[in-house]
């Protein structure tokens, strides 16, 4: 009885943080099961206020340490101020079919506190797209099924923009946004007069910027700019489940946390044909246990719970829990961001910005919306950004001492930055699934990644970069560059699919509600559920599909249908 509850949430991320929040919010007695240590908000960021002389080697990474982390060092915002939140290449091998960038972060909050924090909404577009222009599956839900569960999360966990009236990124909840600066400005209002169906935007982003009551009530405040985010944030100014979801479910008195707690399976129950509990080695002294409960929610992150699923295996499923149809761990998507640009902006010499904004403007999508018009297929949006740079690089290479410092202080041009985020096809062969042979320390078998781009990929990049680079002349960019870095699927930290939802259990594994079709107590709403990529980033829809399905928990759970 010590290890029963009634509901089990495996993961401690942005998805497992919101599970384990409405959970414990509506009265369930629930365990949170996370793989890594303990991290608390506020005692456990080392180096949030530190100042760049304070580390050994400034922020740089030792040549031994990139040596031995030739994986793990090329993430965004991975440096030594930002290190302790994630997993060295040698803790957690994996196997690569293909190229695959895993970039991940065990511990309590995983990789909501190294997250990107862009959040634009899915239009309705997204939704239908997919089985409109034949690349995918049709989805079980559309827009208007998301758009109050959006709504409901933004207001809870900040989110930042202005309501710009766009079909391609509807409007939420927001807090003001950070405002563009002069230059961005300046590129905004050029492009509007040239392109009438382009449009940059401030972007929509989880910062608080005007803290409203209920940020109050978490115990956050204001971001303060410092662009500081991956270290930990000890204001709690951006969203992170350390500062907000998790420390109000504990408030309840019905959470209980269970750290290094790696899941090895789900235990399915033939008698009552639904999963009966977790089965759990102890990360450091690798004994098994098992936890107990009437509703599992899985959100341990795309990949793991794809595994976790394929190694719950029963004489019911053997080929993993739910997998009737072999298709647990297919269509595996992530986001393309391979596309650049760069170029420099004459003028504005005599002005300049203040602050480290950590929220770049945003370009929504204007591909496909409405019907498929191009020789590819899906969407892609885009970041971008103005800045101006200090000294110059060219002379300050033959200066020292007084001289170098004088340089450095006076400003530079300015420059420009766009960089592309694009939607993937849901591929049958593009699938992760486990290794017969290898298995990591605690017996589990590992994961294998065999994900790749097609000729879809090649089209969307090229057409990013060559109206990228109308766009920018257009707008009177200077030295226009573009860049393709040839990244690895993996890398953009955003893989999705693999245990899709549908409205057809012969093509999909999770309904509309994340249920698995065959094991209705099993919940899956990390990204893993999900049946396409779309443009936008995707954690904000997570949030939304995770409270939309506790919610719909607690419901089937009294009227005792779980």
């Amino acid at each position: 009885m010590s290890n029963t509850y009634d509901a089990i949430v495996i993961g401690s991320g942005i998805s497992g943080g919101w599970a384990a929040k409405e959970l414990c919010e509506k009265g369930l007695k629930t365990l949170v099961l996370e793989r890594g240590r303990m991290v608390e908000h506020l005692k456990d960021y080392p180096t949030a206020t530190k100042n760049p002389w304070e580390f050994p080697h400034r922020g740089k990474m030792s040549d031994s340490f990139l040596k031995e982390n030739p994986l793990i060092t090329k993430a965004a915002g991975f440096g030594e101020d930002t290190a302790h939140f994630f997993i060295e290449d040698k803790d957690h091998p994996y196997v690569q079919e293909k190229e695959f960038d895993w970039i991940r972060g065990y511990q309590v909050g995983g990789k909501s506190l190294i997250w990107g924090r862009a959040c634009p909404r899915w239009s309705s577009n997204e939704f239908i797209a997919p089985a409109r222009d034949g690349y995918g599956i049709e989805w079980p839900i559309s827009y208007d099924d998301v758009a109050p569960w959006y709504s409901y999360v933004e207001r809870f966990a900040g989110i930042c923009g202005n309501k710009d009236g766009l079909a391609t990124m509807p409007d939420g909840e927001y807090l003001p946004p950070f405002d563009f600066n002069c230059v961005e400005k300046d590129l905004q209002q050029k492009i509007s007069r040239k392109y009438k169906d382009r449009h940059m935007i401030q972007g929509r982003w989880a910062h608080i910027t005007k803290p409203q009551q209920i940020h109050l009530d978490q115990g956050r405040s204001s971001c303060q700019s410092r662009d500081l985010c991956m270290r930990g944030c000890p204001f709690g100014g951006y969203f992170s489940s350390n500062s907000s979801t998790l420390p109000w479910a504990e408030r309840t008195g019905n959470l209980t946390m269970k750290t290094h707690a790696v899941v090895h399976s789900i235990i399915y129950d033939d008698k009552t044909g639904n999963a009966s509990g977790v089965r759990v080695i102890d990360a450091i002294t690798h004994q098994a246990t098992e936890y107990f409960s009437k509703v599992i929610f899985l959100n341990a992150s795309a990949l793991n719970s794809n595994l976790i699923l394929l190694n719950s295996t029963s004489s019911r499923f053997p080929n993993g829990l739910g997998n009737d149809n072999g298709l647990l761990g297919r269509y595996v998507c992530h986001h393309n961001y391979r596309g650049s640009l760069g170029g420099s902006i004459e003028g504005f010499e005599d002005v300049y910005y203040y602050g480290r904004k950590p929220a770049e403007s945003m370009m929504a999508n204007f591909r496909n919306f409405g019907k498929n018009d191009m020789d590819f297929v899906g969407t892609y949006m885009s970041f971008m950004g103005a800045y101006r740079t200090r000294g110059n690089s060219d002379e300050a290479t033959d200066l020292i001492g007084a001289d170098l410092k004088r340089s450095m202080i006076e400003a530079g041009p300015w420059g420009m930055y766009m960089y592309m985020q694009g939607e993937t096809v849901p591929k049958y062969d593009n699938r992760v699934y486990l290794s017969q042979t290898e298995k990591d320390p605690w017996g589990i078998p590992k994961l294998v990644m065999d994900v790749s781009y097609d000729n879809n990929d090649e089209l969307l990049l090229k057409d990013f970069l060559t109206q990228g680079a109308e766009m920018l002349d257009a707008a009177g960019v200077k030295n226009i560059s573009t860049h393709d870095n040839h990244w690895a699927p993996g890398r953009d930290i955003h893989e999705m699919g693999g245990c899709r939802m549908g409205k057809d259990a012969k093509t999909s594994l999770l309904n509309a509600y994340n249920q698995l079709h065959h094991c209705k107590n099993v919940y899956v709403t990390d990204g893993a559920c999900m049946t396409s990529t779309a443009n936008q980033s995707p954690s904000i829809l997570y949030m939304a599909l995770t409270a939309r399905a506790a919610h719909h928990a607690v419901g089937e759970l009294k009227k005792g249908n779980l």
